[in-house]
């Protein structure tokens, strides 16, 4: 759309449409379920145990509460713009509350882990059209000159939640019961229900749209691939590591279904009339190189928060709801931060906000890296997530503004329904990646080590010697001593081994947002604050 042919657009698509409501109202609505949403990707987490115990299943059979999730979510994400312009925006919105708050309180209730992974692949669907629909709200609501403070305002939440989840769900499933897990979302939901059907109304052009979307044939072809290739890939990812990835010929299959279905439906949508996802919306260059900003943001966002906890647990002993304290004060600080970033985006460039962002998220890990051990205090590593979340602060809002610069109001639905997936499919990698790589990077420093642990290295020698006379003045006989200095020896080994392979993690997290520095500047310069959406 040219610059001439922009006057020719409703006035609201400068201005905003707020259907008469504040719009930060409606911002903070639309926020509330968005935020139990994301919170409840992480919050169970720390509940899987007590779920195997008071289901009778095993502690493997438990993740497939998350997995379930994951996967129905996956597959919602992409096709969530088709949907909103066929049924309409606040109807597919308000519908997947309620899906997302019965399907809870179902989750709540399920007698069996069977019937549990089925309400959590509802929940999922209800849950992945949440985000999406949050956004494209968001964007129309608020003209372009504010639509950094309103991302502002949806990167609080996802921001927010994955820091706090850990620690809410640790504390909820310590002091009740796993099942208030899922029943929180209940009040929240009903509460945004209520306020969203007397704040929300869909804009003029959508309604057209939909008019027109109901006369446009099913791409029900395209909807079968993709919904096909990202189940199956969401179940790699999430048990790949698990069953040994390639290994496996479940993992191999997977594989080859996810591949084959995705590559097959790239061919048909970019061909096809009517595409439950625009495909084309990558030859537009700024947003292309914003869902590769958004997939690299996700993975190290996501990377990191599993890195911390589990290093604070596995390494030094932390119980979950501590170490998820030590996440918390890094997004408490991220949210303090967000309104600043959201009025510098109507200011500046923000190809120089995100490139900040990724220079202080990448030093940051790198700083992380030289700075962790098993000496640390919990100062220490409040400072250094806290450190890691400035420049987090600046990557969020600054990105999702890229990618709906220049963008039709029309397309907004599409566009946000793609940059969710985006961030979904970054945190899905990131933590797989980093899953995997602690595990084998273990070994392997494991191997390396133990070459110094034998009867010919001095070092050794003298180190379990010592260790040994410690323990036979503690009283343990002069056999016993040399079996305990020699378990204590290769305990230290492997907590050497495994402390080495989280640093290499951090390291290649801190290369990949490194990584992102220049490819920052092969998206256009923002147009002008204030010009309607769409106009170059």
């Amino acid at each position: 759309m040219s610059a001439a042919a922009a006057p020719k657009q409703p006035e609201y698509f400068a201005t905003g449409w707020t259907g008469g409501r504040n719009p930060w109202a409606i911002a903070l609505v639309v926020t509330m379920a968005t935020f139990m949403e994301i919170l409840d990707t992480s919050i169970a987490n720390v509940s899987l145990p007590h779920i195997a115990g008071n289901l009778s299943v095993s502690q493997e059979e438990s993740t497939w509460v998350l997995t379930s999730y994951l996967v129905s979510n996956a597959v919602v994400l992409p096709i969530s713009g088709w949907i909103s312009s066929r049924i309409g925006r606040k109807r597919f919105y308000m519908t997947c509350v309620a899906v997302f708050t019965v399907s809870s309180f179902l989750c709540g209730m399920a007698p069996t882990l069977g019937s549990l992974i089925f309400f959590r692949i509802l929940q999922g669907v209800g849950g992945g059209g949440l985000g999406p629909s949050e956004q494209a709200i968001l964007a129309d609501t608020f003209p372009p000159a504010k639509r950094g403070m309103a991302m502002a305002v949806y990167g609080m939440a996802v921001v927010l939640a994955p820091a706090i989840g850990p620690t809410l769900g640790g504390y909820i499933t310590d002091n009740f019961n796993w099942r208030w897990v899922f029943f929180i979302n209940i009040p929240v939901g009903i509460l945004s229900l209520f306020l969203s059907s007397r704040m929300v109304t869909d804009p003029p052009h959508l309604r057209e749209a939909k008019e027109r979307a109901r006369r446009a044939s099913v791409d029900w072809v395209g909807l079968g691939l993709v919904a096909t290739g990202l189940g199956c890939l969401e179940v790699v990812l999430d048990k790949g590591q698990e069953d040994d990835w390639f290994h496996s010929s479940t993992i191999v299959g997977f594989t080859l279904v996810a591949a084959v279905s995705l590559v097959s439906f790239v061919f048909w949508e970019l061909q096809h009339e009517n595409p439950i996802v625009d495909l084309k919306m990558f030859k537009r260059r700024s947003f292309a190189v914003a869902n590769a900003l958004m997939v690299v943001l996700g993975v190290s966002l996501f990377g990191s928060t599993v890195l911390l906890p589990q290093y604070l647990q596995v390494l030094m002993g932390y119980s979950a709801q501590q170490s998820g304290m030590a996440l918390s004060p890094g997004g408490l600080l991220i949210i303090m931060m967000l309104p600043m970033v959201g009025v510098l985006v109507s200011k500046a460039d923000t190809r120089v906000l995100v490139t900040l962002g990724f220079t202080v998220l990448s030093g940051s890990l790198f700083f992380m890296a030289h700075r962790i051990d098993t000496q640390m205090d919990f100062a220490t590593a409040v400072e250094l997530r806290c450190l890691q979340s400035v420049g987090m602060a600046f990557l969020f809002v600054p990105i999702q503004t890229i990618s709906y610069s220049g963008v039709e109001p029309q397309k907004f639905n599409q566009v946000s329904g793609i940059m969710n997936l985006s961030r979904n499919m970054g945190a899905d990698v990131g933590i797989a990646f980093v899953t995997t790589l602690v595990t084998r990077r273990s070994q392997m420093h494991q191997m390396r080590l133990s070459a110094h642990t034998t009867a010919y290295d001095a070092q050794f020698q003298n180190a379990l010697s010592s260790i040994a006379q410690g323990l036979q003045h503690a009283g343990s006989t002069a056999a016993d001593a040399t079996r305990q200095a020699t378990a204590l020896m290769y305990r230290q080994l492997g907590l050497q081994a495994t402390q080495l392979a989280y640093l290499d993690a951090l390291w290649i997290l801190g290369v990949a947002s490194a990584l992102m520095i220049p490819i920052v500047w092969l998206s256009k310069r923002p147009a002008a604050r204030g010009a309607p959406a769409g106009a170059h």
